[in-house]
């Protein structure tokens, strides 16, 4: 069941890429003529110190920045370090710093204050796992010394 709701979820997708291609290329093909249907980037009317754009990188980033924050929930829920991947969380906090950088290079608020966020969510991940795997072994050793 699961193999048919992921073809269905791969054609979607497919055809969405496809569509956005196409009307990319029409748009291109036209000429100067459709410069009218570029959406331009003006001041946004509830905060006029920021663009229209920024208020959107602002609301998509929230959500890819938050997306890692269930499985540190769910593991400080639980007290254990049991499936996390630490790596994972590690290379993508790295690849954030990168972000932030790559925001201050181009001057975008949105990706800044949610890479620095980001990167703050993931290093508090991979120390809780840490943190976690520790209490975890000693817990193992002082089990095993009762044993003993």
């Amino acid at each position: 069941m699961t193999r048919g709701y992921m073809r269905q979820f791969n054609k979607v997708a497919t055809a969405l890429i496809l569509v956005t291609v196409c009307l990319a290329a029409a748009v291109h093909a036209l000429g100067p003529e459709t410069s009218d249907l570029i959406p331009r980037d003006t001041q946004s009317l509830l905060f006029p110190t920021f663009k229209r754009s920024e208020i959107l990188g602002l609301v998509a980033g929230f959500g890819t920045t938050f997306a890692a924050l269930p499985d540190l929930i769910a593991m400080l829920r639980r007290r254990s370090s049991a499936g996390m991947n630490p790596r994972m969380a590690a290379i993508m906090g790295i690849f954030q710093i990168l972000w932030v950088y790559y925001g201050l290079l181009i001057i975008s608020r949105p990706v800044v204050i949610w890479n620095v966020i980001a990167v703050l969510v993931n290093f508090v991940s991979v120390g809780a796992y840490f943190y976690f795997v520790r209490r975890e072994k000693q817990r193992d050793t002082a089990t095993s010394a009762k044993r003993a």
